[in-house]
C-alpha cells in the first residue's frame, strides 16, 4: 500500500555523507539513523568514508555542509547529476513528508540565500513576486505565512500584521527593508542585514555621519598571499615533533622546483607528508597534487590536463595546517600564478582604501598578481582606486583626479576570469549604503574553463602529453617561459578590447553618482533595470587602429606559433631557424591532412609535421593514431587514487591512443552503450567513429593497438526502440557539418534538468544558439539573428516542475508579442534531435498544464 512507502524509498535515496569540520562523527550518525529509518539506503556498508574520492556510480544524494570535496565537480558536471544537499534537507523533507527541493538546501556558495526562509508583508504584488523569484534562484525558500522557521520578513514598515505578530511572539526573525535583496543581487553575495533591519534602519537615517565599521576578516590569512616566506606558525611551533597530517594520505605528491623553497623547509614538508601517509614523486603523470609556483612549466600542463589537484605553497601550507581538503580553485591566490601577469593589466596602477588587515594584504597581493602595480599611496597618475566603501579622503581624491574609483569585484572577477572586466558594469562601481564590502571579500572562485582556455586549451600543445615522466627540474627559461609578447597567443586567448592607449576607459561621473533614499519605497526600477538587459562593453578607440591592431596580430601568428613549436624542440630555437631540407623543420600554422587509421579516413589537423619522416614524436612516442574520447567509461571510478588512471592513459599514450576531453577534437568515441550524456551527444555532431568501451579494456589488458573495426559499437535495444541506427545518424553528421540547428530559436529554463550549459553545448555545437529564459520582464526579447527560422516558431526547452511552468505563460506571451509561435518542449526532443542528427516534429514533446509535477519520458 501507499502508507507502507517510506519516505526515502520512493524515489530511492541512496546516500553518502562527507566529513568536514562543520560535520562531525556523532552529527553524522544521527543523520544516517534518520535517512535509514525513513528507507534510503547508504552507498557504502559506513555512511561516512575517509576517504573522499568515494565512487558515485550508486550515489543519489551527497550529504555535505561544503562542496570542498574532490568529486563535487564530477558530482554536478553530468547530465544525471547528483544532488549536493545540506544535513537540513534531511529534517526539511521529514518534516513535510516529502523530499524536499535539493536546490534549495545547496552547500554551493553562490547559493547565498540558502538555509533563509522569507515571509513579505504589505509589499506590491509585483515587488513581491520579483524578490520571490530572487530568494528563489540563490537558494532561499520563501512561505506566506510567520512561523518559527522564517528568518526574514521582508516590509517597508513594521505595521503589518505580519510583522507584529513576531514582534508579539519574540520569535528571533529579522524584519528588513526589500532595499537589502536589491543590494544583494548588485553584489551578488549576502550582506550584513543590520544597515536595513526596521524599525530603525540606518539607510533611512538623514545625515547619518556615522563612521563605517572596519571589517576584520582573520579567516583571510591562509589565503591572502600566493607564495608565504615561513611555515604557519601553529606548525612552525612544533619543532622536531610534527603534527599528523592525513590530508595526503594514499596520494602522491610532487613539489615543483619552481617553489624556490630551501633544503630544509622541503626537507618539513616531505616529512610532513609522508608520516600522515602520503609518497613523494618526481613525475606529473603518477601525482595526485601538483604544487607548483608558476602557471608555465610543462608539468604544470601535464597535470593541469590530467585533472590533476593543482596549487601552489599557500594551498599546501592551508591544507597542513587545516588538515583537510579544499579545492584550490575557491580561492584566487592558492592557485598558480603567471609570471607576466594578465594580458591588459601592466600599466595599471592600484591602489586600495577602506579594507583593512588581511583583506587589504589579500587585495595588494592579487593586484600584484594580476600584473599590476600597487601603491601604498594614491597619487593623480594611479588609474584605479579600489575601496570597500565610497567614504574616505582617497575616495575625494580620486573623483578630483578623475581615477576610476571600482570595489574589490572588479578586481577578484578579472583575475578569476583572466580577462578585464569592463567598469561599466554597474556591480563595479555600486557600493550598499552603511555596509564595507570587507564582508565579502575572498568569495570569488577560479573560472575553470577561462585558464583551460588561455593557459592549456584542448589539444593545442598535445606535445606535452607526449612527453614520457622526467625528473622534477626548472627548465632553462628560454624553453619553457613564453615571452610577454606571445604568451596565450598562441592558445587563442580571449582580448578584450581597452582604451586607445590600451587602459580601462574612465568611469564616468554617472557611473561615480550615489543617491540616498530619504523614503522607505521598493527600489522597483533599479530592480528592474538589473533585471533586464546587461550593460554592453562600449566601443573605445578608433576603428582603424583596431584594424590594425589585428591585421598585425594576424600576420605575427605564424612565426608565434612557430616559436613556441621550436621552443619545445630538444636543443632550444637556432638562430636563423631551420631550412625546408631539414628533417625535423617544424612549420608554421595548422594544415588538415587525411590520415587513415584502421581502414577508416580521417582528417585531422598535423600542426605542420611531416608525418613520413616523423613518425614518432622526439620522446620516441608515435604519433596519436587515435584521438579517444570516453562517455560512461567506469575503469578508473571509484579508484582509492588516480595513479592507477594516470599509468594507464600513459600506458593508451605509448599505443598511439591519445585520450582527449574535448568532443571537438576526438577521432573515436567509446561507450558501453549509447548515451544521453554532454560528451556523447556533442560528439556525435563530429561523426567520429565509435566504439564499445570493451575496446579500451583490451587493448590494456593486451598492450597493443587493436583494430577498431572489430569493436563498433552495437546497441540494439536503442536502436530498435529509437527506429534509426548509430551508422545512419553518424552519416547524417557527415552530411549535416554541425549545421543541425542552425535554423532553431531555443531558450531553456533555468532550472532545466542537466543544467544549463549542458543543452547550450549541444545547441552551439550543432550551429544553434540557445539562451537562458528567466521569465523576467525586459530580460529575454527576440531579436532578428535570435530568430532565423523560417518557420516563424521559437521553442523553450523545460522541465515540468511548478517553478518552471510558472515561465510558461510569460513566453508564450513574449513569443506572441514578437509575432513568433511558442513551441513548449520537454528537455528530451533536443536530446533526440541531436542524437539522431535529424529535425523531428516537436509534438509528441510538447507540455500542457496538465504536465506540471509529471517526470520526463
Amino acid at each position: 500500500m501507499a502508507e507502507d512507502i517510506k519516505l526515502f524509498a520512493q524515489p530511492p535515496v541512496r546516500f553518502h555523507i562527507v566529513k568536514s569540520a562543520t560535520l562531525q562523527d556523532e552529527e553524522i550518525r544521527d543523520i544516517s539513523r534518520s535517512l535509514i529509518e525513513n528507507g534510503a539506503e547508504p552507498s557504502t556498508p559506513s555512511p561516512s568514508q575517509q576517504d573522499e574520492d568515494f565512487s558515485l556510480e550508486n550515489v543519489t544524494h551527497i550529504i555535505a555542509r561544503t562542496i570542498d570535496f574532490p568529486n563535487y565537480d564530477a558530482a554536478t558536471e553530468t547530465l544525471l547529476d547528483k544532488a549536493v544537499v545540506k544535513p537540513e534537507w534531511v529534517n526539511a523533507s521529514i518534516m513535510k513528508k516529502k523530499q524536499a527541493n535539493p536546490r534549495q538546501y545547496s552547500p554551493d556558495p553562490r547559493m547565498f540565500f540558502s538555509g533563509m526562509i522569507i515571509c513579505c508583508a504589505d509589499l506590491p504584488e509585483g515587488d513581491q513576486d520579483a524578490i520571490i523569484g530572487y530568494v528563489l534562484a540563490v537558494g532561499g525558500l520563501y512561505t506566506t505565512s510567520v512561523t518559527k522557521q522564517v528568518t526574514h520578513i521582508i516590509a517597508l514598515t513594521t505595521e503589518s500584521q505580519k510583522c507584529q505578530a513576531a514582534l508579539t511572539r519574540n520569535l528571533n526573525i529579522k524584519i528588513v527593508l526589500p532595499h537589502w535583496i536589491d543590494d544583494c543581487l548588485r553584489i551578488r553575495a549576502r550582506i550584513d542585514e543590520t544597515p536595513y533591519s526596521l524599525p530603525d534602519a540606518e539607510i533611512l537615517q538623514r545625515g547619518n555621519n556615522k563612521r563605517i565599521p572596519d571589517q576584520d576578516r582573520r579567516d583571510l590569512k591562509t589565503f591572502s598571499e600566493p607564495h608565504p616566506a615561513h611555515l604557519p606558525t601553529p606548525l612552525s611551533s612544533f619543532g622536531s615533533d610534527l603534527p599528523q597530517v592525513t590530508v595526503f594520505k594514499a596520494k602522491s605528491v610532487m613539489l615543483s622546483e619552481d617553489l624556490g623553497i630551501g633544503s630544509r623547509l622541503r626537507g618539513t614538508l616531505e616529512d610532513l607528508i609522508t608520516a600522515g601517509g602520503g609518497t613523494l614523486t618526481g613525475s606529473a603523470h603518477k601525482a595526485d597534487f601538483f604544487f607548483c609556483r608558476y602557471r608555465e612549466s610543462l608539468d604544470y600542463r601535464i597535470a593541469s590536463r590530467a585533472r590533476k589537484e593543482v596549487g601552489n605553497l599557500a594551498w599546501l601550507y592551508h591544507l597542513i595546517t587545516f588538515n583537510t581538503w579544499t579545492s584550490s580553485m575557491r580561492r584566487l591566490l592558492h592557485y598558480p600564478v603567471s609570471r607576466y601577469g594578465l594580458p591588459g593589466f601592466k600599466n595599471f596602477r592600484i591602489s586600495v582604501s577602506n579594507y583593512n588587515g588581511e583583506a587589504r594584504l589579500y587585495l595588494e597581493n592579487l593586484a600584484k598578481a594580476a600584473g599590476s602595480e600597487f601603491t601604498k599611496t594614491m597619487k593623480d597618475d594611479n588609474t584605479h582606486l579600489i575601496t570597500a566603501h565610497p567614504e574616505s579622503e582617497k575616495c575625494t581624491a580620486a573623483k578630483e583626479w578623475n581615477i576610476n574609483i571600482v570595489n574589490h569585484l572588479w578586481l577578484e572577477q578579472s583575475y578569476a576570469r583572466w580577462q578585464v572586466q569592463t567598469i561599466s558594469d554597474r556591480q563595479y562601481t555600486f557600493w550598499p549604503p552603511r555596509t564595507n564590502l570587507g564582508e565579502v571579500v575572498g568569495q570569488t572562485d577560479i573560472d575553470k574553463r577561462a585558464i583551460e582556455q588561455y593557459f592549456f586549451p584542448p589539444g593545442s600543445d598535445e606535445e606535452d602529453l607526449d612527453t614520457k615522466p622526467a625528473k622534477t627540474h626548472l627548465p632553462p627559461p628560454e624553453r619553457t617561459a613564453r615571452p610577454p609578447s606571445a604568451q596565450g597567443l598562441g592558445h587563442g586567448a580571449p582580448l578584450r578590447p581597452l582604451g586607445s592607449d590600451g587602459s580601462t576607459p574612465k568611469a564616468s561621473k554617472a557611473n561615480r553618482r550615489h543617491t540616498d533614499g530619504d523614503k522607505a519605497q521598493t527600489p522597483a526600477n533599479a530592480r528592474a533595470a538589473l533585471l533586464g538587459k546587461e550593460n554592453e562593453t562600449p566601443s573605445t578607440g578608433s576603428r582603424s587602429a583596431k584594424a590594425k591592431a589585428a591585421a598585425k596580430l594576424h600576420d605575427l601568428a605564424p612565426d608565434i606559433a612557430l616559436y613556441e613549436k621550436e621552443s619545445k624542440r630538444v636543443g632550444g630555437v637556432i638562430h636563423g631557424g631551420r631550412r625546408k631540407s631539414d628533417e625535423d623543420r617544424v612549420e608554421g600554422g595548422q594544415r588538415k591532412r587525411s590520415v587513415s587509421i584502421d581502414g577508416h579516413s580521417v582528417e585531422s589537423a598535423d600542426q605542420g609535421v611531416k608525418a613520413a619522416k616523423r613518425p614518432k614524436t622526439s620522446n620516441g612516442l608515435p604519433t596519436p593514431a587515435m584521438r579517444l574520447l570516453l562517455s560512461g567509461y567506469k575503469r578508473w571510478v571509484g579508484q582509492p587514487t588516480k595513479r592507477k588512471e594516470s599509468d594507464e592513459m600513459t600506458q593508451l599514450r605509448e599505443l598511439g591512443i591519445l585520450i582527449v576531453e574535448n568532443p571537438k577534437t576526438c577521432t573515436h568515441l567509446a561507450s558501453p552503450k549509447i548515451l544521453r550524456t554532454q560528451k556523447f551527444i556533442c560528439a556525435v555532431s563530429h561523426a567520429p567513429i565509435i566504439l564499445n568501451s570493451k575496446y579500451v579494456d583490451d587493448c590494456l589488458s593486451q598492450n597493443s593497438r587493436l583494430d577498431p573495426a572489430k569493436y563498433i559499437l552495437k546497441d540494439k535495444e536503442y536502436e530498435e526502440s529509437s527506429g534509426y541506427t548509430m551508422a545512419e545518424a553518424l552519416s547524417r553528421a557527415e552530411s549535416n557539418k554541425g549545421q543541425l540547428l542552425k535554423d532553431f530559436s531555443l531558450f531553456c529554463t533555468e532550472a532545466i534538468h542537466g543544467g544549463f550549459d549542458t543543452y547550450k553545448a549541444i545547441a552551439e555545437v550543432n550551429g544553434g544558439i540557445c539562451l537562458l529564459y528567466r521569465g523576467r520582464a525586459g530580460s529575454t526579447q527576440i531579436k532578428p539573428e535570435d530568430a532565423a527560422d523560417e518557420s516563424n516558431d521559437v521553442y523553450l526547452l523545460t522541465g515540468t516542475t511548478p517553478d518552471e511552468a510558472r515561465l510558461w505563460p510569460k513566453f508564450r506571451q513574449m513569443a506572441e508579442s514578437n509575432g513568433k509561435t511558442p513551441r513548449i518542449l520537454r528537455h528530451d526532443w533536443l536530446l533526440h534531435m541531436a542524437l539522431s542528427q535529424r529535425v523531428i516534429p516537436c509534438d509528441p514533446y510538447m507540455v500542457t498544464d496538465d504536465d506540471v509535477g509529471t517526470a520526463g519520458p
